[in-house]
């Protein structure tokens, strides 16, 4: 007879029945039958994938990435040329995915806050605009944007030689950047030796800014003591690094965009493609962050934005002390999809010819060497760690911000 201590009996009474009746193991019970029948249908499309591969006389083998590739990409933040192998196309691939992937998320983020909070503005004008944003970009598919932002580039931009003569059509901004039908060309940044140490401390600049402000909001919560953040964040991130430039004799310098020929030469060639593809992602998904900003401030009850006004604190500081920070827990979890969805949408880019890692080792090099199996589940696998990687970050930071209970 079990106790009332345990009135399921103890274990040495266990039975296979309880795996089902104990609550104590039932969901175990469930979730490892889960689990095998799950095994059980990947294994057995495993065994017919490998009956048809040897019906049809083939196998599957990823020798064909060490061969070359025989194809040029527009873009490559790698050496790269055609001889190069199709292991080499597909990292080159990753990266331009990565790189507008991160462009897209920091610049959807920065569009989606203010959008979000100016949607909330008491000015009647702000608030209609940036509801008619959201509506309006939400509503519309991401291909659509994509296409109209690279045709307005290409069409309505002027071309290289609208800069050419004494009395030019067009002229380069600030005399450093060209914006043309070809993309964007700006100042390249080239280093010396002495320069990466400039770079260093640039870094170690932006982290110590971050500790200050950090020990700014905690010595605000703990004894009340308002220290001033604006002007002591820009010393910090900005003097060391200007000091150790000019101590160091000016280590980086810029190379200037220059037209010759029909082309300008020099600096960095931001693709048409590229901008195009940054931007849509950017304004569409910053249009349902926007909504998830302003329903985040929403479920802050009105009371503590009137409790903080009472206590003298300036509408800035409320939304940044009190606001925002009980807002995030609502905004970072959707937040979170939101980066997942401009990861996954980036693999539009072959519709502008922006050759990311849908469009080399899921596009050329599957159709080169007719591996389709092989390319496709590289391809998965690339696109699974992505995300993955991006949802563990998220939700470390989610862990760092959510609020906690007493």
């Amino acid at each position: 007879m079990a106790s009332l201590s345990d009135p399921q009996g103890s274990e040495s009474s266990f039975r296979l029945s309880m795996l089902l009746n104990d609550t104590r193991y039932r969901s175990y019970t469930f979730q490892f039958i889960a689990l095998v029948c799950v095994a059980l249908l990947f294994a057995y499309l495993g065994s017919n994938l490998a009956a048809n591969l040897r019906a049809a006389g083939l196998s599957i083998s990823y020798d064909f990435l060490g061969d070359p590739s025989g194809y040029d990409i527009n873009q490559a933040l790698l050496p790269y040329t055609s001889q190069s192998t199709h292991l080499r196309a597909s990292l080159v691939g990753l990266l331009n995915t990565l790189l507008v992937s991160i462009l897209a998320c920091i610049t959807a983020t920065l569009i989606g806050v203010t959008a979000g909070v100016l949607r909330l503005s008491n000015n009647w004008l702000v608030s209609k605009l940036m509801a008619a944003y959201v509506e309006l970009f939400r509503n519309v598919p991401v291909l659509i944007w994509i296409i109209i932002i690279f045709t307005i580039m290409t069409a309505v931009a002027p071309a290289p030689s609208a800069f050419r003569g004494d009395n030019p059509d067009a002229n380069m901004l600030f005399g450093a950047i060209a914006f043309t039908n070809r993309g964007v060309y700006v100042p390249k940044p080239l280093l010396d030796p002495l320069g990466w140490v400039v770079v260093a401390v640039f870094v170690a600049s932006i982290i110590a800014a971050v500790l200050y402000r950090r020990h700014a909001r905690k010595r605000l919560y703990a004894d009340g003591t308002l220290l001033p953040t604006t002007w002591p964040t820009l010393a910090i991130v900005f003097l060391p690094a200007l000091v150790a430039y000019v101590i160091l004799g000016r280590p980086i310098t810029l190379e200037l965009p220059e037209l010759g020929g029909f082309n300008f030469s020099g600096g960095i060639n931001l693709l048409g493609s590229l901008i195009a593809l940054w931007f849509a992602l950017a304004i569409y998904t910053g249009a349902f962050i926007a909504e998830n900003v302003r329903a985040g401030i929403l479920s802050v009850s009105r009371g503590q934005t009137e409790a903080a006004a009472a206590l003298g604190l300036r509408p800035r500081r409320i939304m940044n002390l009190v606001i925002l920070p009980q807002a995030l827990r609502v905004i970072v979890p959707p937040l979170i999809s939101h980066y997942l969805n401009i990861t996954k949408n980036s693999s539009l880019a072959i519709a502008v010819g922006y050759m990311d890692l849908t469009g080399t080792l899921g596009g050329i090099t599957l159709n080169q060497t007719g591996r389709a199996i092989e390319t496709i589940l590289l391809l998965m696998l690339f696109y699974l760690a992505i995300s993955l990687t991006i949802s563990a970050l998220m939700n470390v930071y989610n862990n760092a911000v959510r609020l906690k209970e007493r």
